[in-house]
């Protein structure tokens, strides 16, 4: 049986977090995002894990890094500048191939801008933060429940393809407060171990049926390498451009080639829709709002909204353009899914644009208007 309570987004990606094994955080406070560590603070040592706040967001990761090569499942937090001091060590991590859970609670910027206001600033560069080609999944809630349940999915994505997730909330999801319902069964990914104690082998090399490199914590006994430099199976660097474009290659396509398994995405009212609007994240519930009230005025509108952001839903974006006479973006930022939306949709339907970046709300009112544009 599951059980009805009152939650924050924050203390909601907390409790998801630990419900799937999560026992090691490490952060810095940082507004929207402090309760988050707070509430780890609080929680970790009931249930034998660990909290430390670290001198900086570059030290945290790296702090999440250590503790997830050890076996543990692991988590930081933060916002948007925090995020960018981050970004160096999330490409660490996924050339290490180390599963670990970026929490990034957007607020305005550039810079420290609006500290406590909602923006949907981070897109691109959760995308697109480290340098260098790298893989990554990135995950958006829309309400408390989901990001319960949204968090557990990080981690299980994490684990399985062994690779950083980013958890891409923003100040009006983490922020808000509902009622959920917390369920009593879920489903739980752990990473697959092998312990080869004893013997020469090469840990980055791919078990049949697998899609990632399988090995053993450190401290059980199996020695092997990990760096952040282009490496062979060996977990040695290299220069070989061979092996580079080996390692590279394999990289990307463990998320590219599993696109069916990772992404996924949300439609309401789509079967019959002559315009849909795409959303993301707290910008969702307006949205949903104006699509209600708009249906009622006999308008058929339907919305699309990626769960995934990255890697992006383009199929099931072309699919829809194809049969709609146009598309809406509706984000809280100067418009980056939209390029997105750009590079897919082409001709095949019109494309219109609603975009705030003052630090307040887009109105149904506001979004119901664009809905009745010609």
């Amino acid at each position: 049986m599951s059980k009805l309570v009152l939650m924050q987004g924050n203390e909601a990606c907390v409790e998801g977090a630990i419900a799937c094994g999560m026992r090691f955080f490490a952060g810095y406070p940082i507004t929207p995002s402090t309760e988050i560590a707070e509430r780890c603070a609080f929680r970790l040592p009931m249930v034998k894990g660990h909290f430390i706040q670290m001198e900086d967001e570059i030290a945290s990761m790296a702090a999440v890094i250590g503790a997830s090569v050890t076996g543990v499942k692991s988590m930081t937090a933060t916002s948007g500048p925090g995020f960018s001091l981050k970004q160096e060590n999330i490409g660490y991590a996924s050339a290490a191939e180390i599963p670990c859970v970026i929490v990034d609670v957007q607020r305005s910027g550039p810079s420290t801008g609006l500290p406590t206001s909602p923006s949907q600033g981070d897109v691109m560069q959760s995308r697109w933060g480290t340098h260098g080609d790298h893989p990554i999944i990135v995950l958006s809630p829309s309400s408390v429940s989901e990001t319960y349940s949204l968090i557990i999915r990080a981690f299980n994505l994490s684990e399985k393809y062994r690779t950083p997730v980013i958890f891409l909330m923003d100040e009006m999801v983490g922020h808000l407060r509902e009622g959920i319902e917390v369920p009593d069964n879920i489903e739980i990914i752990n990473r697959k171990i092998i312990n080869r104690e004893g013997s020469k082998h090469r840990p980055y090399s791919i078990p049949e049926g697998e899609c990632a490199p399988v090995f053993a914590p450190f401290g059980e006994g199996d020695r092997y390498n990990i760096t952040g430099l282009i490496h062979d199976e060996s977990g040695f660097p290299t220069n070989s451009h061979i092996e580079a474009n080996k390692m590279l290659t394999r990289l990307m396509k463990k998320i590219e080639d599993n696109i069916e398994d990772i992404a996924t995405v949300e439609e309401k009212y789509i079967d019959d829709a002559d315009i849909a609007v795409l959303c993301y994240g707290g910008t969702t519930r307006g949205v949903l709002e104006a699509i209600d009230e708009a249906r009622k005025k006999g308008i058929h509108v339907g919305m699309f909204r990626p769960v995934t952001l990255w890697p992006f839903p383009e199929k099931e974006l072309l699919g829809l353009s194809k049969k709609i006479k146009k598309l809406i973006v509706v984000e809280h930022n100067y418009g980056q899914i939209l390029l997105e939306a750009e590079r897919v949709v082409k001709n095949h339907c019109k494309l219109k644009f609603l975009g705030r970046v003052d630090g307040t709300l887009i109105s149904p009112k506001e979004i119901l208007k664009v809905i009745k544009e010609e």
